[in-house]
């Protein structure tokens, strides 16, 4: 199969280009290198160095039959100091990539999102929970949604939305809006103390990269609909620590800043839909997968 990656130099879609070489596809990758980086392009894969929101060279050079769209804005902070610039990514950029694999007949897989879509969870949300985003970044990933929805409808399109929880995993860039298990990796392999913000005790759902990159490339079997890839396993700051610590070999005490303005305290998926339609689970535990992470942090 011949499949376009945007955003493949990335975390999650360098993980993702790499599946899918290793089932034999033919591999295109648009990338703008804003955030990721040549060396995280695996080998076979091609690179286009391009915009999502001008993405007809790179559609011209792969003629997919599939689009994983996983390029965009993903900086939680940057969509509230700059929304237009975040819609402009997240929202048109989507857009235009939806226009080109209809050209092209191909099936757009999206990367959006389950933490920054659903709000304050009291048990783990499903799918049907109504979206509550309480960020641009969050209303951004909704609208493309819709618009894959939309094209569905309007174009009988095929193709599917991925909401992801907490991915980690090897690639994960510690800078930025990056993920607390590299930056608490990052701090414990350069002998620095680990910092919690607030009492630690807020959730999220931690799910391998490894894991999310089978499950969005098995969702190009899929007709359409919107699927929570996630564990349904709250764990807290602390308990995370304590994990990162175990596997790292450290005994530190972490410093406590204050809590963080609009930070969510619950964050947690319901993955029955994909475990049932898809026939998908999350395969890593946590401690396996921060070992993982671990030893490639700590090479």
């Amino acid at each position: 199969m011949r499949a376009l990656v945007t955003g493949g130099a990335g975390f999650i879609g360098s993980h993702v280009a790499e599946g899918l070489l290793a089932r034999g596809d033919e591999v295109t990758i648009l990338d703008d290198l804003s955030n990721g980086k040549r060396e995280n392009v695996p080998g076979g894969a091609r690179l286009v160095e391009g915009d999502i929101r001008n993405p007809s060279a790179a559609f011209g050079e792969a003629r997919p039959e599939a689009v994983f769209h996983l390029a965009a804005q993903a900086d939680v902070r940057v969509s509230v100091a700059r929304p237009d610039h975040d819609a402009e990514i997240n929202v048109i950029g989507t857009v235009r990539v939806l226009e080109a694999a209809r050209e092209h007949g191909a099936q757009v897989v999206f990367s959006s999102t389950g933490g920054a879509m659903y709000g304050e969870c009291e048990r783990p949300a499903s799918e049907d929970k109504p979206p509550e985003p309480l960020a641009p970044y969050g209303t951004s990933k909704l609208a493309g949604e819709q618009y894959l929805a939309t094209y569905n409808r309007l174009y009988g399109t095929r193709h599917v939305s991925l909401r992801y929880g907490n991915v980690y995993g090897q690639r994960q860039d510690p800078h930025g809006e990056a993920g607390v298990v590299a930056i608490f990796f990052k701090r414990l392999r350069e002998g620095e103390t680990p910092l919690v913000f607030g009492d630690g005790k807020q959730t999220r759902d931690y799910v391998y990269v490894g894991d999310v990159a089978r499950a969005t490339l098995a969702a190009q079997s899929l007709d359409g609909g919107v699927y929570n890839v996630g564990t349904g396993r709250e764990t807290s700051v602390v308990e995370l620590l304590d994990v990162c610590l175990g596997v790292a070999g450290k005994d530190v005490e972490p410093e406590f800043a204050p809590a963080r303005p609009g930070e969510l305290q619950r964050s947690v998926l319901d993955p029955s839909r994909a475990v049932d339609e898809l026939g998908w689970r999350p395969e890593r535990s946590l401690e396996e997968g921060l070992r993982e992470t671990w030893e490639w942090f700590s090479v």
